[in-house]
């Protein structure tokens, strides 16, 4: 039976999302490990060939992701039916939802049991700022604020360009995304350096990030969330972390935000949301907020599938 594309990509999406809560994180041989690995080879080449300019950032990037987009089409045209498996594979190696519930819960149980040396080991697995001095709220906060903004980074970023570029748009996201993880740092090394991976995860992160704010403002305490959004994402410095984080505090009522300690040096950031300071139940309020998302946008994306073929009779069928 021949379907419409807006079907199969939701029939691929099912699968990806299926394969990610069932098997969670690949546990050896991760294949963005290897991508970090071969990014730090194309680094240190094109550092010693052509400094740390931002010209040297941009051939950076093209030459670290460039090779592995252009390889995702190639793999799909191998076989009439090579996309089902090709897609549904890099959907769910982008994919983050349950390696992040699972990190989560880890930081939650030693904070709820008082294990407070755990918890702090456990939260700087997931965050990068300085972990060793935080208090039970720091721990919570920082965990929660990770869930929210991971949201969008390993899930619905992930979601927006599969559905939107397929195979190729979610592996192009996340390469993206993981070398702004590494490169698009304010730091010495990296402010000229990591300007191109940090522009271009933004570019590629503003539509979903908004629709994550979107669908967290709708899944919780919709008026403050909104009103949270608007009123403080603004104020911060990353143009898409501040809507998903603002709006996703505000959603679960609680206060994010505040001083935090990132590469050595003390930040104020501003506030987030609205309601008590968080504690693990505040983190496990934000994996459920994040989980629920993942339902809503199937069943939109399934419902925009099923009316497909109504609303353009004359698409025709998909054909790889």
């Amino acid at each position: 039976m021949l379907l419409s594309l807006p079907t199969v990509l939701v029939l691929k999406m099912a699968a990806g999302l299926l394969a990610d809560r069932l098997f969670g994180e690949v546990r050896r041989f991760h294949p963005l490990v290897g991508f970090g690995r071969w990014a730090r080879a194309v680094e240190a080449t094109v550092r010693r060939l052509f400094g740390e300019q931002r010209v040297a950032g941009v051939l950076a990037w093209a030459l670290a992701v460039l090779p592995w987009a252009a390889l995702a089409p190639w793999l799909r045209g191998l076989h009439p039916l090579a996309h089902w498996p090709v897609d549904i594979v890099l959907l769910y190696f982008a994919l983050g939802g349950q390696s992040l519930a699972e990190h989560a819960e880890a930081i939650a149980v030693p904070l709820d049991a008082g294990d407070l040396d755990e918890a702090r080991r456990r939260v700087g697995w997931i965050v990068s700022r300085d972990t060793r001095a935080l208090d039970a709220e720091g721990v919570a906060r920082a965990g929660t604020e990770s869930v929210l903004e991971n949201g969008n980074d390993a899930v619905f970023g992930a979601l927006f360009w599969f559905l939107l570029g397929g195979g190729v748009g979610v592996l192009l996201f996340r390469l993206a995304n993981t070398l702004d993880a590494m490169w698009g740092y304010r730091t010495p090394r990296y402010l000229h350096f990591g300007w191109a991976a940090a522009r271009i995860d933004d570019l590629l992160n503003a539509a979903p990030a908004r629709l994550t704010a979107l669908t967290y403002a709708l899944l919780g305490n919709t008026r403050r969330a909104l009103a949270c959004w608007r009123a403080q994402a603004p104020a911060w410095d990353s143009p898409n972390a501040g809507p998903v984080m603002a709006a996703g505090a505000g959603a679960i009522g609680v206060a994010l935000g505040g001083a935090a300690i990132y590469h050595g040096k003390l930040e104020q950031r501003p506030p987030l949301g609205e309601g008590p300071p968080p504690d693990a139940r505040a983190i496990r309020a934000a994996v459920a907020l994040v989980r629920r998302g993942v339902l809503l946008w199937w069943l939109v994306a399934a419902a925009v599938a099923l009316a497909f073929p109504l609303v353009f009779p004359l698409a025709g069928p998909f054909h790889a």
